[in-house]
């Protein structure tokens, strides 16, 4: 009776991963094994008729839920222009509603009868308990070869497991906020009073729809979509490359879905580097970024923002750098890699994470931004009406507030030919080279930036003259001399060696590939920065 409840409460099972080398033969004999070289084993777990057609009911009705959840605005305000909310009209809805749930209960009685008559789920549910219980290394090797819905998936790492990293607050790790404006008491009353009702607005703007339109792979409809091609992605992740899936839990309760890829013990030159792969707005680790550096045979660790697939949560600024922090902690102390081994890779609004890792673990080996930015409040407002400027204005820097360049501690400038990660990059050196980025060193990154083509830029480059023998010996002289110690302070070149090292600073921090903002990052135009 007790196996019968665990199947009815039980998570759903999706798929049960194949095996890779002979011990697969022996178990399922030659003709699977046979299938598997070829790629016509399917390893997707069958479920009996019962359960699956209970399965395919209660999805309906979480996709129904879901659609009556997005639109209850519009339905209510529809609802009360009828004349619907009223008491004799609620009472007979809510009578009605009992009884569907009543009718959805009884559906997942029958799936679980289904999954009772099915060895291979017995099997599995008997595996993922023994992983509460147990939980010893074979144990959860064993629940590594099943994907199942990853509530019910335990706990592999938290972020206070291996170290007594201290917290700011209730809230999770530190961010950097805004200066208060400093008011005496009366007037701090008043002003709040007055800015109450523009407080709220910006509120539930947040955390409607602007939370939404930022993450929008965050929206459950969304994710119903692509989840076939996120089980192929997982699939090809443990399969082909024995990737490593796991549960890590951030300080605020968040729950992160990770997945590792090692290569320290295989023949790839890049495998004792880690990649920690931060995914855009829409993007998941099964069909994201991460195949960049996989390709380019780094060892991986991908992450799924807060509300994305098999993490919980929700994407706002704090709980992503405190599933951010869990997943540097995990890669060091789990994992084993030093931070000089690990390189932080952003693709567009990852940048958000990764510069955020960089300012606080200083000691990683690099940071490569692909098609990020440097401010949020630029690029919403592009998209909003003028008429909204300070609602969009107040409401990012209060709750999305996703500040890259401020996180780098750099100082604001003028957008340049619309593209952020150019003022990303100009703030990058403003920070480290200021003297050399005065007037006449920023002025030529400028017009190098806004090159319409290689062509243009090599014309810059060398219109200007660059000797690069020259700007190397000036760095190296002052790296000796001061340790390599940023910012540089060196004030005693003429303009034209500030033009010179400028530009030859910027084609060293920066490179150029053509594509649109989609379109992933080949592997052989992943590298690693540039050192001295």
């Amino acid at each position: 009776m007790a196996k019968l409840l665990s199947c009815v409460l039980g998570p759903r099972l999706y798929r049960v991963y194949r095996d890779r080398g002979p011990a697969r033969r022996s178990r399922d004999g030659d003709e699977a094994a046979e299938g598997a070289q070829d790629g016509s084993w399917e390893s997707y777990y069958q479920p009996r008729t019962l359960e699956k057609h209970a399965d395919s009911i209660l999805a309906l009705a979480s996709v129904i839920w879901s659609i009556s959840y997005y639109t209850s605005p519009l339905a209510m305000f529809y609802l009360y222009r009828k004349g619907y909310l009223t008491l004799s009209k609620v009472v007979p809805f809510s009578h009605y509603a009992g009884t569907m749930l009543l009718l959805l209960a009884g559906v997942a009685c029958l799936r679980g009868i289904g999954r009772w008559t099915n060895p291979q789920y017995i099997q599995f549910i008997t595996i993922l308990e023994d992983s509460h219980r147990i939980g010893t290394p074979e144990v959860k090797k064993k629940l590594a070869s099943y994907n199942f819905d990853f509530r019910s998936w335990p706990v592999d790492f938290r972020w206070d497991e291996a170290s007594s990293r201290w917290v700011s607050d209730s809230r999770g790790v530190s961010l950097l906020r805004p200066e208060p404006k400093h008011r005496s008491a009366a007037n701090g009353f008043l002003h709040a009073i007055k800015k109450l009702p523009c407080q709220i607005a910006s509120y539930v703007v947040a955390h409607t729809f602007g939370r939404r339109m930022l993450y929008p792979g965050s929206v459950y409809l969304l994710q119903k979509a692509v989840m076939p091609m996120l089980l192929q992605g997982q699939a090809r992740l443990v399969e082909e490359y024995n990737g490593k899936r796991t549960k890590l839990l951030a300080c605020d309760g968040n729950e992160i879905d990770a997945m590792f890829v090692d290569r320290r013990e295989s023949s790839e030159p890049h495998g004792k580097k880690l990649v920690i792969c931060c995914e855009g707005n829409a993007g998941f680790y099964e069909v994201g970024c991460l195949p960049t550096p996989l390709d380019a045979g780094y060892s991986v660790l991908g992450w799924n923002h807060p509300g994305f697939a098999g993490s919980t949560g929700v994407p706002l600024p704090q709980n992503e750098a405190n599933a951010m922090d869990v997943v540097m902690q995990y890669a060091i102390h789990r994992l084993g890699f030093l931070p000089e081994d690990i390189v932080v890779y952003a693709w567009s609004i990852g940048g958000f994470t990764a510069t955020w890792a960089a300012m606080s673990y200083p000691d990683i080996s690099a940071l490569v931004l692909d098609a990020s930015f440097d401010d949020l409040v630029p690029l919403a407002l592009k998209v909003m009406p003028e008429s909204c400027r300070g609602l969009v204005t107040r409401t990012v820097r209060q709750y999305l507030n996703l500040n890259n360049g401020e996180q780098l501690w750099l100082s604001v400038l003028q957008d340049i030919m619309s593209n952020r990660g150019n003022d990303l990059l100009l703030k990058l050196l403003q920070h480290r080279y200021p003297r050399v980025m005065a007037e006449e060193g920023a002025r030529v990154v400028r017009e190098w930036l806004e090159a319409s083509s290689a062509v243009e830029e090599a014309s810059v480059y060398s219109a200007y003259e660059v000797d690069q023998d020259w700007c190397l010996s000036v760095l190296s002289s002052y790296q000796a001399e001061h340790g390599g110690a940023l910012p540089l302070e060196r004030d005693d070149m003429t303009p034209e060696g500030r033009r010179q090292l400028a530009l030859f600073l910027a084609r060293k921090h920066l490179r150029n590939f053509e594509a649109t903002h989609c379109t992933p990052l080949p592997h052989s135009a992943f590298r690693l920065p540039w050192h001295l």
